[in-house]
Formats: C-alpha cells, sequence, structure tokens
C-alpha cells in the first residue's frame, strides 16, 4: 500500500511540475500574441492546462478504467471551483474580484455550466448509435466547446489584455523569448505524455488496494492533482492583476474537460463511453455545475453592490467541495 501512494505521489508530482510549466509558457505566449484575456484563459490556458487531463483520462480508459477517467473529468471541474474560491482570496479590490460585466466572460462561464450539465446528463441518457466509431454525445459536447470559444474569438473582450505588459493592445514581435516559451511548452507537454499514462496505471492500482474504488479515487486524487496546474496559472494571474484571466482559465478548463470526453469515446472502441460510466458521476457533474453558477450569479451580486468577493463565497465553495467528494464516497 505505502509503494503503491509513493508511486502514485512521484507521478503526480511529475505531472503538476509538468502542467505548471505548461500554464506559464502558454501565459507568456498569450502576452506576445496580444490575446484578451478572455480568449487567452478561456482557450489557450485552459487548453494547456487541461492536457494532464486529457493524456491520463485516454491512459486510464485504455486499461479499462472508465470511471477513473470520467472521475478525473467531473473531479477537474469540482476542484477548479475549489480553486477559484482560493484566488478569490487574492484579490485585494472589489474590481478585481467582480468581473461580471465582460459580454465574453459570461459566455464562457455559461459555456462551461452548460457542456458539465449536458455531460452529466448524458451518463444517464445516451444512445448505442454510433458512425464511424464517433458517437453522439460526446460529439455535441466537443461541438458545443469549439463552438464556444469560435464565439468568444469573433466577440473578444474589450477588457485589458491578457498580461500588463501587453497594455497597448497588440501583437509583440517574436523574440528569444517566445522561442523559449514555446520549447518550454513542448518540453512540459512531452513529460505530461510520459507521466501521465503512469499516474492512470497507479491510480488504478491505488484504487484497487485501498478499496476506495475508481470514482472516488478519479473524482478526488486525481481530478484534484490535475487541476493544480490551473491553481498555479490562476493564482499568478491574480497576482498580477488579471483576475478575469483567472476566471476564463478555470471556467474554461471546466467546458474543456466535457469536450475531452469525445478523446476518450474514440479510445474506448465501439461502446459508448458513457456507457461504462458510474451513475454517481452524474452527481459529480451536478454539482460542479451548480457550483459554477453559484460562484458566478454570486459574483454578479456582489459586484453589482461593489463588494469583493471573498468570504462567505469562498469559504462555501469550499465547503460545498468537501460535502460533493463526501456524497461520490458514500455512493461509490
Amino acid at each position: 500500500m505505502r509503494l503503491v501512494l509513493a508511486d502514485f505521489l512521484l507521478c503526480c508530482a511529475a505531472v503538476v511540475a509538468a502542467g505548471i510549466v505548461l500554464g506559464q509558457s502558454s501565459d507568456r505566449l498569450a502576452e506576445r500574441t496580444g490575446l484578451g484575456q478572455i480568449w487567452a484563459g478561456a482557450a489557450l490556458l485552459a487548453l494547456a492546462t487541461s492536457l494532464p487531463e486529457l493524456v491520463t483520462g485516454v491512459a486510464a480508459v485504455r486499461m479499462h478504467a472508465t470511471n477513473l477517467a470520467a472521475g478525473d473529468l467531473f473531479g477537474s471541474s469540482l476542484a477548479n471551483m475549489l480553486i477559484l474560491g482560493a484566488v478569490a482570496l487574492l484579490a485585494t479590490k472589489p474590481r478585481e474580484a467582480g468581473a461580471g460585466a465582460n459580454g465574453s466572460l459570461e459566455l464562457t462561464v455559461w459555456m462551461a455550466v452548460t457542456l458539465n450539465l449536458m455531460g452529466a446528463s448524458f451518463v444517464y441518457f445516451h444512445s448505442n448509435r454510433s458512425w464511424f466509431g464517433i458517437h453522439p454525445e460526446s460529439t455535441l459536447l466537443l461541438i458545443g466547446y469549439l463552438g464556444g470559444i469560435r464565439w468568444i474569438c469573433r466577440h473578444p473582450d474589450s477588457g485589458p489584455p491578457a498580461q500588463a505588459g501587453m497594455a497597448a493592445g497588440r501583437k509583440l514581435p517574436p523574440d528569444r523569448s517566445s522561442w523559449h516559451a514555446l520549447a518550454q511548452f513542448a518540453a512540459g507537454a512531452a513529460v505530461i505524455f510520459v507521466a501521465a499514462p503512469s499516474l492512470a496505471g497507479q491510480a488504478a492500482r491505488l484504487a484497487a488496494v485501498s478499496g476506495l474504488g475508481d470514482s472516488f479515487v478519479g473524482t478526488f486524487m486525481v481530478g484534484l492533482t490535475t487541476a493544480l496546474p490551473e491553481f498555479v496559472t490562476s493564482a499568478t494571474a491574480v497576482r498580477l492583476g488579471a483576475f478575469d484571466l483567472a476566471v476564463a482559465t478555470l471556467y474554461g478548463s471546466c467546458a474543456c474537460n466535457m469536450a475531452i470526453f469525445f478523446f476518450l469515446d474514440l479510445a474506448s472502441g465501439s461502446a459508448s463511453i458513457f456507457d461504462s460510466v458510474a451513475p454517481v458521476q452524474a452527481l459529480t457533474g451536478l454539482l460542479a455545475a451548480a457550483l459554477m453558477l453559484g460562484w458566478w450569479l454570486a459574483a454578479r451580486r456582489r459586484q453589482a453592490r461593489r463588494r469583493a468577493i471573498l468570504s462567505p463565497s469562498s469559504a462555501l465553495l469550499a465547503l460545498a467541495y468537501g460535502f460533493a467528494i463526501w456524497l461520490v464516497h458514500i455512493f461509490t
């Protein structure tokens, strides 16, 4: 048991370190391209920080640990809301913590909520039809994500660019730092592709040895681990005064998690990925969507009253996350 746990923690450390490198290099690339905060967070940074979920999930499905993969995706969305409550505490001004006026940010939020609700409902309501190995449920999730990102791209936010160094809002010419960021991104991705399959294997062994089950280990331990790159990226953005970027990254990652089901579906073979997902995963997805919507409505209300989004919202998110994990544990 101790050896399995040690191997699992070692794989976790490698994935987290690589995810942090991915997030930081993507942040610098966003700065060089002059992207707005919402587009940079919802698309570029969210995709980069979701790479651990993608590779870990595909590896778990190939090992026939479908609930481990699904738990990772829904659990990561839950963990992102816990992270949002944590980084909101870093905002020192009410203006920093109240990003609700931006239309493209609101679209990112609703995209994440809708896709997680769809993912949860597909656990119960799905068909066995497929076209060339492609199933309609996971395809709808991918199309919804790509359509939302395209809409955000065509209607960019009018706020400040992704970093303070891009105050002019223009694209900066490539330089050595750009190529260095690209090299870091490639190195981080390479580590993910090597370490993430081992993480899935060790997580499956830990679930078997501990008796906790794939659903709980995937939702809590793997989901929280693969969400740590989002924490580092979001915390860095908040310290730079870019709270919109942090919110867009976290909600964009929640939406991207649902799009990853398409690739898990391809890896699962002829049967739909949702065919072998435990019903408790639907509960996890619904709870994640409820936390996303609840925080956003609270943020809009508090911004209208010019109050910082601190306690009790952050504390309630932490309590709700703990309650969700407890429910997954008792129903597993």
